[in-house]
């Protein structure tokens, strides 16, 4: 569906300027931005996928993975086609690039927010997600959906590659109650040529969203020979520890994909090693994803404590206190019910 789209401002000769996301786009009358969803028509800037839904699914929150944000509940997840990333190792190319693979054909099912929020109460949801994709290029339908989230007594979360503008994020922020934020790599050049992106501005965002008191969790997926060095991944938690060190990092484990198919999967050894240096830099709460049988659990940080027991994206055991360690009363970050 063709909408009016937001931030955005009128240059000369009809040329826009996108202010959405870090690319900050010029573009030409008929012309696409890099996310190939938003076009210049007659001087004004559309976005082509407002209410094109590509997937919709109601996950355990743990699968965002968000782990200190109402652990157990339900999320109704959804997502329209497009990216701004071209990242070759994409886990969900298919929708995310979609655009650019089929010379801008935009494929989705029409879906207005108002059905979102109400197929996300009729489930049982605690929350809505955006993700799959990035919430960042249907940001307008986001923004409206989220707002009738919290009318209707819902909280909001993004699964994000973090390259909004700051002006987006200030926009969103009202309705928006957390993110996961995929820290790719450490080094802008990786960045550059893997995403077509920067590295600065996803580190901009992490601390905009904590400062704006979004609550914040990161991942990192983990790929042999493009950031698995070691050097690379204690840098990464020690920015993360440096912004708050109760912010989750979730170290995850690479399966060969799309169009990097040249590495292996990730080393097991390699995840455990990378946890074990954010527990060094002082990160509280490490997780290592997309190994089964390796422990999930949240810990206290005081005296350890298991407080919420998960097996895959289940959680089997909570014991929280309101958000308190039952045996020694310290408050686990988050967002709990």
């Amino acid at each position: 569906m063709i909408h009016d789209a937001m931030l955005w401002d009128r240059m000369e000769d009809g040329v826009v300027v996108c202010r959405l996301c870090a690319h900050r786009c010029v573009i030409k009358p008929g012309k696409q931005g890099v996310c190939a969803v938003r076009e210049n028509r007659d001087g004004r800037l559309v976005t082509l996928v407002y209410g094109e839904v590509v997937a919709a699914h109601v996950d355990p929150i743990e699968k965002k993975p968000l782990y200190h944000f109402f652990p157990g509940s339900k999320a109704m997840s959804m997502a329209t086609p497009g990216c701004n990333f071209r990242c070759g190792f994409c886990q969900n190319w298919q929708i995310s690039q979609a655009p650019r693979r089929t010379a801008g054909g935009i494929a989705g099912e029409p879906a207005p927010p108002q059905a979102i929020v109400r197929a996300a109460v009729t489930e049982g949801c605690r929350s809505i997600s955006y993700t799959y994709t990035e919430p960042t290029i249907f940001f307008e339908y986001a923004y409206d959906t989220a707002r009738l989230a919290r009318e209707a007594g819902l909280v909001n979360s993004f699964v994000t590659n973090g390259y909004m503008t700051a002006e987006a994020l200030e926009a969103i922020q009202p309705t928006l109650d957390a993110a996961n934020v995929d820290l790719k790599a450490f080094r802008d050049e990786t960045y550059k040529k893997t995403c077509g992106a920067r590295l600065e501005p996803v580190l901009d965002s992490i601390r905009r969203m904590k400062t704006l008191g979004i609550w914040v969790e990161v991942t990192t997926l983990v790929v042999p020979g493009l950031n698995d060095g070691p050097d690379e991944l204690e840098a990464i938690a020690r920015f993360i520890a440096s912004v708050d060190p109760d912010i989750p990092w979730h170290i995850s484990r690479f399966h060969p994909e799309f169009e990097y198919t040249q590495a292996p999967a990730t080393p097991v050894s390699t995840l455990r090693a990378a946890a074990a240096a954010g527990h060094r830099e002082g990160l509280r709460y490490v997780y290592v994803g997309n190994v089964p049988g390796e422990s999930e659990d949240t810990r206290c940080r005081n005296c350890g404590t298991v407080l919420i027991s998960r097996r895959g994206f289940t959680v089997v055991a909570n014991v929280l206190d309101g958000s308190s360690c039952p045996k020694c009363g310290t408050v686990l970050a988050g967002r709990f019910s």
